[in-house]
């Protein structure tokens, strides 16, 4: 009695022909998906991302680092040499303070004085006049009569103010010139500023003076 031989694998794969293996492998490779022409967004959007947070961060630092010096933010660093600049101080209202003081008691607050006896400072021609005599006056004091829109007045004494001998008050050159250009501003006055020097030069060119009398300061020019 025959028997058949057993099935051998190997010989079965041998009779497969070259076309049918051709064709198995075209059927396999058709079932794939094709991604070649496809692009993802996400990377390209976090490239552009972090490109644009670099160069943020780049322009921030190079704008606010203090040119990379360590000393800059250092909260330990001893103060430096520089000093504060000194407040400019505004003349007329120093001035007005000081006229509203003192001398608002004989010229009043209209500017206009009292008839035969206080100088009117609103329109005089003293005021308007020359700075180098009003500042003497001012600095010195005035005795005697003087007259003011061709009216005489001189019952009471311009007292000394200026930080000479004898004076009552002890202004410093600041003050007068100060109240100075008060004056010569207000009730429609059209006289020009003094300065603190210009009172300074007077004061170190006349020393202590006596009080002047209106015929000294009409020789001044």
């Amino acid at each position: 009695m025959s028997t058949e031989p057993p099935s051998d694998p190997r010989l079965d794969q041998a009779a497969s022909s070259d076309d049918s293996l051709l064709s198995s492998h075209e059927k396999l490779l058709g079932r794939q998906p094709d991604e070649k022409a496809k692009y993802r967004l996400t990377p390209i959007a976090l490239l552009f991302a972090f490109s644009g947070l670099i160069l943020f961060a780049g322009t921030y630092l190079n704008r606010y680092a203090g040119h990379y010096d360590s000393l800059i933010y250092n909260e330990n660093a001893s103060p430096g040499g520089a000093t504060a600049a000194p407040m400019a101080v505004d003349m007329v209202a120093l001035g007005k303070k000081q006229f509203q003081s003192v001398c608002i008691t004989c010229h009043q607050a209209t500017g206009l004085g009292q008839a035969g006896i206080y100088p009117p400072l609103a329109g005089s021609e003293w005021v308007n006049g020359p700075e180098e005599r009003i500042i003497r006056i001012v600095l010195d004091g005035l005795k005697g009569t003087v007259h003011v829109a061709g009216k005489e007045y001189g019952a009471a004494a311009m007292p000394v103010f200026g930080q000479v001998a004898g004076s009552g008050y002890n202004w410093s050159d600041e003050k007068i010139a100060a109240v100075l250009t008060y004056v010569r501003q207000e009730w429609g006055n059209k006289g020009a500023p003094v300065t603190t020097e210009a009172v300074t030069k007077i004061h170190q060119a006349t020393g202590d003076h006596k009080e002047w009398s209106e015929a000294e300061l009409a020789a001044i020019k």
